[in-house]
């Protein structure tokens, strides 16, 4: 801002002294006076030198003068210019011109006339004001100049500079400081920007910490529910042998389910906190294709599962990993299809293809692209049923993760999964 109080002082006072010297060189002409000795000297030499004009060229003077014969004959003229269309004496005193009669003795020798005073004056002044305005016009421009560069230096680049912080505040990008100059107009501005921008770089750093204890907390909740889960469902397997009531047995498998299901909840759960604490871990090893026959034993509790020929080959996988991946897949099955389950296998380049497909309602096709995202369950047939809608998403993830791929494809008849699992 004393910036921009200097130009305007300086463009005030340059206007005032512009104007003031544009009054007084034209007010100069109001004080028109004649030179009467210095015509009279001229005249004087004129008539010293009558028969000899070419004398008169070597006369130094600032005032042009005509000298005219008896016979109205030119006889000399220091400016065509300034005397034309003066043929004779009468001429001149119409045109305000002075004029003044040379004699020799009683006898009239000529004329020498002289220019009017008030047009040379006001000639002289035209040129001295032309010579001021031209001069005041370089000045302005130059000044006009020196304050475009003051502008674009002290308010667009600051200006260009903190439209470009907002953009990297706008995009998250905290850590770049804004350089502060404190001769500009935001000089002010800008140190507050970036005080802003402290301020927001803590508070997202805090809210980040923030949602790392929570996903702590629900990591760490999740492990240690699991705990208790695991002692009920041993609890439900020895119960369901000892007990010989079938209403008691019926309860004990039923408790035993629920268990079953709410340890699958934890284990997404899990599996999603530790994802996003970047601690989801794959171990892959090389392993025998028949240990997926195994696995989905292991996970069809209901004897659903029909299960085709596995190809003699080795897989590059971690056992545990896939072991989850699998049992997300048959128990959705369970829980949404409730029909007999097909897995079939087959090569398909660097891939063993395991494709597991139920015989349920399905899934609208609109929704196939999305069933792999954080918490989003399908529409169809999921009203009235748990689930937290991570089951697919962590599959996918840890399928990624062991260089595979998790592939859903919706049936006319079902719903399919089709696991691409790389080979060693």
């Amino acid at each position: 801002m004393k910036g921009f109080r200097r130009f305007f002082i300086y463009f005030t006072l340059l206007l005032i002294v512009s104007i003031s010297l544009l009054i007084i060189v034209a007010g100069s002409t109001r004080h028109v006076q004649i030179d009467s000795i210095q015509l009279n000297g001229i005249a004087q030499t004129v008539k010293e030198n009558w028969g000899h004009p070419e004398a008169l060229d070597g006369y130094g003077t600032d005032t042009d003068f005509l000298v005219l014969t008896s016979g109205n004959e030119q006889l000399y003229s220091s400016s065509d210019k300034a005397f034309e269309g003066i043929k004779v004496p009468l001429d001149a005193v119409r045109e305000g011109m002075i004029t003044m009669p040379i004699n020799n003795g009683e006898e009239f020798l000529g004329t020498v006339i002289f220019p009017n005073p008030s047009k040379v004056a006001i000639a002289r002044i035209i040129r001295r004001l032309m010579l001021i305005t031209i001069l005041i016009i370089l000045v302005m421009l130059i000044s006009y100049l020196i304050f475009l560069a003051y502008i674009n230096k002290n308010v667009m680049e600051p200006f260009s500079r903190m439209k470009e912080f907002a953009g990297s505040i706008a995009q998250g990008r905290l850590d770049e400081p804004l350089i502060m100059d404190h001769n500009n107009i935001f000089g002010v501005f800008t140190e507050s920007f970036d005080i802003m921008r402290e301020e927001l770089r803590a508070s997202k750093q805090r809210e980040t910490e923030l949602k790392m204890k929570e996903k702590e907390l629900v990591a760490s909740l999740s492990h240690d529910l699991k705990t208790p889960v695991t002692g009920i469902r041993a609890i439900c397997g020895v119960l369901s042998v000892k007990v010989q009531d079938e209403y008691v047995k019926a309860k004990i498998e039923n408790i035993e389910q629920k268990t079953e299901e709410i340890n699958t909840l934890l284990s997404d759960l899990l599996s999603s906190a530790l994802d996003d604490l970047g601690e989801m871990n794959v171990n892959p090893t090389e392993e025998t294709s028949d240990i997926l026959t195994t696995l989905v034993e292991e996970h069809d509790i209901h004897n659903k599962v029909s299960a085709g020929e596995i190809p003699d080959c080795i897989i590059k996988i971690d056992k545990n990993r896939i072991s989850q991946v699998i049992g997300n897949i048959i128990n959705n099955s369970y829980k949404y299809a409730d029909t007999k389950i097909n897995i079939s296998y087959k090569f398909s380049g660097d891939y063993l293809e395991m494709k597991i497909r139920d015989f349920g309602a399905g899934v609208d096709p609109e929704e196939i692209g999305f069933l792999t995202n954080k918490f989003y369950r399908g529409k169809r047939n999921t009203a009235g049923k748990e689930g937290s809608g991570l089951g697919l998403y962590i599959s996918s993830e840890l399928m990624k993760k062991m260089q595979g791929q998790l592939i859903c494809i919706s049936e006319k008849e079902g719903f399919e999964v089709v696991l691409m699992i790389p080979l060693a």
